[in-house]
């Protein structure tokens, strides 16, 4: 494995791409970034297991902006050389401003659509012409459906956030761009987590991929000083307030199931004198992106966020996460507290947790296999057999695709027709070969979810 240690000096990047990181200060390349340049720059399908705050962002769009220079075309109207799909508006603004950052000693056009704000804009780009489109799903349907954006000239597809991609409900308009989608192409495929469906569905996209995994399912950073603290969830409100009395607290992130506890929760802070506000699915595109620029700059120092609108936030400096309702899927906690402690820092993740949440407590800790440090609030709660003195031994969380036999579910492909195989995705090895004709295969995802959307079809 390429050492972590690698510096982009030693990256085979043009000047102009060596000169926008010296910019940005950057001289040492994360793992995910050191392992993926190199193939991508040579052309290869990528699949990259790697969870927020790894750097993955730059590990493909540093390539990207390489192959593209090094290549160039006049971009055509309504047909961009680069199409990258993410799962949210804000993961979508954050992609975006990466390739302005890297890309800006370069002449090359990019352009980021998503629901919320008016295709006005949008669509005059794309009559302009772009190299690079970043888009999310809903609204890049509908363009493409109203003539204003053609994959027929596509040389690289991107997939980022797969998994959530799948949660969200979108394999609708996933399956209607992917169909789009020129054979003879070049395809990148990340996420965060590789259940079997999202295994499929990189096997569909991808031709002899090389495969990086960079943390495995379940691994926190041990730069995260992690506890939990029992408390009522009617004290849950207060016990915030007073951790915040700590001026420590500097820039928190609070995460809240639903997007009335994340307006309560911000709106009982603020009446004491705390400075937050909230973000989530129901506000508009400028209305969270004015909230997020306010949390960067300092002005809010408590940002209230449901995990679906956390998911591509990435801000600097945040110094403590506090899960004020434990998530359903524990795979979210790892996400979750993964938006500290970022770019070598250290940082804390503090976990209120009633007694309703006691079975969520255990399905996080058999995935990231340890116990979390538990304290008592005085006056709080007993849990039973998650006592800090009494505590059952652990029992491993099942490997994925392992999983214990359920009730049949629908079928989703043909009676006959085997899926391809799932543990472990597609390898890593083998040359190019000619891309698999046909269409592209449903993932077994169980019973489809309803669709989740940003506000006007994000």
């Amino acid at each position: 494995m390429t050492s972590p240690q690698v510096t982009f000096a030693e990256l085979p990047l043009i000047e102009p791409l060596q000169r926008a990181l010296a910019a940005k200060q950057y001289t040492h390349a994360t793992p995910i970034q050191a392992q993926a340049i190199p193939p991508v720059l040579d052309g290869r399908d990528f699949l990259g297991v790697a969870q927020t705050g790894t750097g993955k962002t730059a590990a493909f769009a540093l390539p990207i902006l390489q192959r593209l220079a090094k290549s160039p075309k006049q971009a055509g109207p309504l047909s961009p050389r680069v199409l990258v799909l993410a799962p949210t508006r804000e993961l979508a603004s954050q992609i975006s401003a990466s390739f302005a950052s890297y890309g800006r000693f370069l002449k090359l056009k990019h352009a980021v659509i998503y629901g919320g704000v008016s295709p006005f804009h949008q669509i005059r780009a794309m009559r302009q012409g772009v190299d690079v489109l970043i888009a999310t799903p809903g609204r890049l349907c509908d363009l493409m459906q109203q003539g204003h954006v053609r994959l027929d000239r596509l040389e690289i597809f991107v997939l980022d956030e797969a998994d959530r991609m799948l949660d969200m409900g979108f394999w609708p308009d996933l399956k209607r761009i992917m169909d789009r989608l020129p054979e003879n192409r070049h395809s990148l495929f990340f996420s965060a987590t590789m259940p079997p469906q999202v295994a499929e569905l990189a096997t569909s996209l991808l031709i002899d991929p090389i495969r990086v995994d960079i943390t495995p399912q379940g691994t926190t950073t041990d730069r995260v000083d992690q506890r939990v603290i029992v408390v009522e969830r009617n004290r849950k409100g207060a016990l915030l307030r007073n951790l915040l009395q700590d001026e420590g607290y500097n820039r928190v992130l609070v995460f809240t199931k639903t997007k009335h506890g994340a307006n309560r929760v911000a709106e009982h802070l603020m009446e004491a004198n705390i400075s937050a506000d909230a973000i989530h699915g129901n506000k508009s595109q400028a209305a969270r992106e004015r909230t997020l620029a306010m949390f960067r700059a300092g002005a809010v120092r408590v940002l209230v966020a449901t995990d679906l609108a956390a998911r591509g936030i990435d801000v600097a400096g945040v110094t403590h996460v506090i899960n004020f309702d434990l998530p359903i899927e524990p795979e979210n906690y790892v996400h979750r507290i993964g938006r500290t402690a970022r770019a070598g820092a250290t940082g804390s993740a503090i976990a209120f947790c009633d007694p309703t949440e006691r079975r969520m407590l255990q399905a996080i800790e058999r995935l990231i296999g340890h116990r979390l440090p538990t304290e008592v609030q005085s006056g709080g709660p007993d849990l039973g057999s998650h006592d800090i003195t009494e505590r059952r031994p652990l029992r491993p969380r099942r490997p994925q695709g392992q999983h214990q036999q359920q009730a049949p579910r629908p079928p989703h492909r043909p009676e006959g027709q085997q899926a391809p195989g799932a543990q472990g995705g597609p390898g890593s090895q083998g040359s190019h070969g000619p891309r698999r004709p046909g269409g592209h295969g449903q993932p077994h995802a169980g019973r489809p979810h309803r669709r989740v959307r940003d506000a006007a079809r994000g």
